[in-house]
C-alpha cells in the first residue's frame, strides 16, 4: 500500500469520526519553534537557581512520531544549557532526573556537557532523581556535586546491554532466506539474518566490557564507594533510594524541595534566591513540578502511538538503559 493510500485511509476514518459525533483535537507538531525563556517558579532575588528537568530515554536522534517530529532529546536539554552558560546570575543548577537511560553515545555527550559547565562557570550541580534513574540517567548524574533521589525511585542498572533483534528463526517458519555476499568473514556480524557465531559473541562480550570499563571508571571519579559497592552495582541490579545511599551511590533521600535547598547552600545563597525553569510558553500557577517546555500548536498528538512509537525507534546497538523501564 502507497503512502498516499494510507494518508487517504486516515483522513477518511478522520472524517468518518466527525460525521459520527466524535470530537479531537489534531496536532501535528509541536511548537519548538520558539525560543526558550525563563520563567520565575518562586523567589524574587537576583541570584537564580536553574531547574531543568531530564525526563525520558536520552537519545540524540530526532524524535519521530506519527505525521511528526520533533528535535532529539539531547538538543533540547543542551539548549538550555547553553543558554544557563551565559546567564552570570544563575549560581546552581538542579537536574530532575527521570530516566530509564538511554544510547551510550547521548549518555556520554550528555555527562560531558553537564560536565564541561560544571567546570567553565564553577557553580554547583544538584540532581534530584524522580520515579526511574537507571544506567544512562545515573550516568549523567556523576557531575553532580550532591544527588538527592526520592524515598520511592528506583535507580541502578549500572552497564549495558547490546540489543539485536534476530528474526532468523522466523524466516525458517515461513520458508524466507537471505543470500549475504561479504568483503570479510566478520562484515556481517550481528546480522538479524542467522544465529551469532561463538567468535562473534567474544567479539561482541569484548565491546560491551570496554564500554562497562568506561562507565565503572567515571563511577571511580566521582563517587567514592568502596571495592565492596563498586562490586556490588556493577551486578547492574537496580535498587531503591535507601538501598542506594547505603553503597554510597547518591548523598541524600528527599525531596525536589530538599535538593533546591542544596544547591542555594552549596551556592552560598539566601533563601530568597529565584528558582527559574526554561519553556517556551507559560502556563499558568507554575510550579517546579511541570516540565513541559513547549506545547502542542492546536492540541493533543494526531494518532500518537505512545509507547509503540518510543520502542519503534529502538534500533540495534548498545545502550546504558535498563530495558524494564524503557518506555
Amino acid at each position: 500500500m502507497t503512502q498516499i493510500k494510507i494518508k487517504l485511509l486516515i483522513v477518511a476514518a478522520l472524517v468518518s469520526l466527525v460525521m459520527t459525533g466524535c470530537s479531537m483535537n489534531l496536532s501535528l507538531t509541536e511548537d519548538y519553534t520558539k525560543p526558550l525563556k525563563e520563567i520565575t517558579i518562586q523567589g524574587s532575588g537576583s541570584n537564580k537557581v536553574l531547574v531543568i528537568p531530564i525526563k525520558g530515554f536520552i537519545s540524540d536522534a530526532e524524535q519521530e512520531e506519527m505525521m511528526r517530529k520533533k528535535p532529539s532529546f539531547l538538543m533540547r536539554i543542551v539548549s538550555q544549557l547553553k543558554r544557563a552558560e551565559n546567564d552570570a546570575s544563575i549560581r546552581a543548577i538542579v537536574l530532575k532526573i527521570s530516566s530509564p537511560g538511554g544510547t551510550v553515545t547521548a549518555s556520554d555527550m550528555l555527562y560531558n556537557e553537564l560536565n564541561k559547565l560544571k567546570m567553565k562557570r564553577g557553580i554547583p550541580l544538584v540532581v534530584c532523581m524522580m520515579d526511574v534513574a537507571t544506567s544512562g540517567g545515573y550516568y549523567v548524574s556523576l557531575p553532580a556535586d550532591h544527588i538527592v533521589a526520592h524515598q520511592t525511585t528506583i535507580t541502578g542498572s549500572i552497564g549495558v546491554v547490546f540489543i539485536r533483534p534476530k528474526i532468523s528463526r522466523l524466516m525458517d517458519k515461513i520458508g524466507i532466506d537471505v543470500e549475504t555476499s561479504k568483503s570479510g568473514k566478520d562484515k556481517d556480524m550481528g546480522s538479524p539474518f542467522r544465529s551469532t557465531t561463538d567468535e562473534e559473541l567474544k567479539l561482541f562480550q569484548a565491546i560491551i566490557d570496554e564500554m562497562s570499563d568506561l562507565f565503572e571508571s567515571k563511577i571511580r571519579a566521582h563517587r567514592k564507594l568502596t571495592d565492596d559497592a563498586m562490586k556490588e552495582i556493577l551486578t547492574a541490579k537496580v535498587y531503591t533510594a535507601k538501598q542506594a545511599l547505603q553503597l554510597g551511590m547518591i548523598d541524600q533521600i528527599g525531596y525536589t524541595d530538599d535538593a533546591i535547598d542544596k544547591a542555594k547552600e552549596l551556592a552560598d545563597l539566601d533563601s530568597d534566591a529565584r528558582v527559574i525553569m526554561y519553556r517556551r510558553v507559560e502556563f499558568a500557577d507554575d510550579n517546579i513540578y511541570n516540565d513541559i517546555t513547549a506545547r502542542s500548536l492546536t492540541g493533543t498528538p494526531l494518532l500518537d502511538l505512545g509507547p509503540l512509537s518510543r520502542l519503534s525507534n529502538l534500533n540495534a546497538g548498545l545502550y546504558y538503559a535498563w530495558p524494564a523501564a524503557i518506555e
